[in-house]
């Protein structure tokens, strides 16, 4: 099997061998819009280093998992989202995990509910 065909589709977009709806980046992690929204506004926020979910991250990987949160928190203060954000990682098929590439959803935009299920 070659390198190409063992990246996931973040790995692609990050690579710009596929193309997506960037709004942020910088050398740690980039923002796109999700395809698939589950509010009006619904951000993906990735790391360029492939840690497949949350529950594989390694004391290692602390300073990118504080960077993604500050980051959702930058773009939300960017798009003036007073109204508040809700953050929401997925680790594992059960919680709706569909990409085997950790990321951050940010979502707005709307009144939300809890308990989210």
């Amino acid at each position: 099997m070659d390198l190409d065909s063992e990246k996931n589709v973040f790995q692609k977009i990050i690579d710009r061998e596929i193309p997506a709806e960037i709004l942020m980046e910088d050398d740690q992690c980039i923002a796109i819009r999700d395809i698939n929204p589950g509010a009006p506004v619904h951000v993906l926020i990735i790391p360029k280093k492939n840690i497949p979910r949350l529950g594989e991250a390694t004391e290692d990987d602390e300073p990118i998992l504080g960077h993604l949160l500050l980051m959702a928190r930058k773009f939300a203060k960017n798009q003036g989202l007073s109204g508040g954000f809700r953050v929401v990682i997925n680790n594992g098929s059960d919680a709706g995990e569909s990409v085997p590439h950790l990321h951050v959803h940010l979502l707005a935009g709307k009144a939300m509910i809890w308990p989210p299920c």
